[in-house]
């Protein structure tokens, strides 16, 4: 056999390494075009069955809006400048409306109440009530332990809270909270 000069074996191997990295990157190009596996459906019934998993009912962005248009309005026809908020069941706002003349606080206080009713499943004026047994609740961040937030439920449980704030009572407040709230029954 013939030895080969080294030259030859030079340029033979980076031909080879060459073959061997083209190889690599075709196989590397190949697979990252190749879609991946669709996720197997999970059927009705085995989604029933789980019980690591859980389903809740959520206020839609209609109905959210529909209940703050009620609250506001019923503000208005009693000449109250407010402002309304709707929070889901997790506290996130899903609407706010801010009444021709409102009050520069009345926007966070609204959102404030609304997310108090909501997190307790109960009227801020009931919930306003409980302090003078436990005063630390009004430290718990994001609440207002005044009058004016009502919650929204449904099957028993709390999907949403209206709140209202910027009239001369809480009262008031709530009661216009409250007009919101019935709209969704109807």
């Amino acid at each position: 056999m013939k030895k080969l000069s080294l030259r030859t074996r030079v340029l033979t191997g980076t031909v080879a390494a060459g073959a061997l990295a083209a190889g690599t990157f075709g196989a590397v190009s190949a697979n990252a075009a190749t879609p991946a596996a669709a996720p197997t459906a999970v059927t009705a019934d085995a989604a029933n069955t789980n019980t690591n998993t859980t389903q809740s009912t959520h206020l839609t962005i209609e109905a959210a809006t529909k209940a703050a248009r009620a609250a506001l309005d019923a503000a208005e026809k009693e000449n109250q400048r407010v402002s309304v908020a709707v929070v889901d069941r997790n506290g996130n706002t899903l609407v706010t409306l801010r009444g021709d003349g409102s009050g520069p606080q009345s926007y966070e206080s609204a959102e404030k109440k609304a997310y108090t009713a909501v997190s307790w499943n109960a009227p801020t004026s009931v919930l306003a009530g409980r302090l003078a047994n436990a005063p630390t609740l009004k430290d718990i961040p994001g609440t207002l332990f005044l009058a004016g937030g009502a919650p929204v439920t449904a099957k028993g449980a709390p999907i949403a809270g209206i709140g209202v704030a910027g009239a001369p009572s809480g009262d008031l407040d709530e009661k216009f909270a409250q007009a919101g709230a019935a709209t969704l029954g109807k």
